[in-house]
């Protein structure tokens, strides 16, 4: 599961597991909210662990808007796609994992490469952590998580 936020590309959690239901992804987000706050909105594509009973009661609960892109449309959610893309192909792709263990320790590391290593385009060539620091956006406007 990536969570990614859209305005600073920061890739906020990359989590490894064999699967996520709808309490993995809200306990995801509220340790994110424990450090930045919460955000104005979210959004998701239509899996089952977003779409929950559980999942829509915690985002009203908050009043954060929970934004779900239509099915089979996945540029309304661009960011989290192109992240996805470049986790599967730089980290999951090119390696084999003997524990779940290693892959998270591959993962955190690959995610500390993307958020303080590597410039981007997009964000002025500084890498998203350089840029969120210079607009010091807290707590993050908008989320996307797949």
């Amino acid at each position: 599961m990536n969570i990614v936020d859209d305005f600073t590309r920061e890739c906020l959690a990359l989590e490894i597991g064999f699967s996520f239901g709808s309490h993995d992804v809200i306990r995801s987000l509220e340790d994110l909210a424990f450090e930045r706050g919460f955000p104005e909105m979210i959004r998701f594509d239509h899996g089952s662990e977003f779409t929950s009973h559980a999942m829509l009661r915690w985002g009203a609960e908050r009043s954060i808007a929970l934004r779900f892109s239509d099915p089979g449309k996945p540029t309304q959610n661009a960011h989290i796609e192109s992240l996805n893309g470049r986790v599967r192909d730089e980290l999951l792709n090119t390696q084999v994992f003997v524990t779940i263990f290693e892959a998270r320790r591959s993962a955190a590391e690959w995610r500390a490469d993307y958020n303080d290593f590597r410039p981007h385009s997009s964000l002025g060539n500084l890498t998203p952590r350089e840029f969120a620091e210079r607009h010091k956006i807290n707590p993050p406007s908008q989320l996307s998580v797949a």
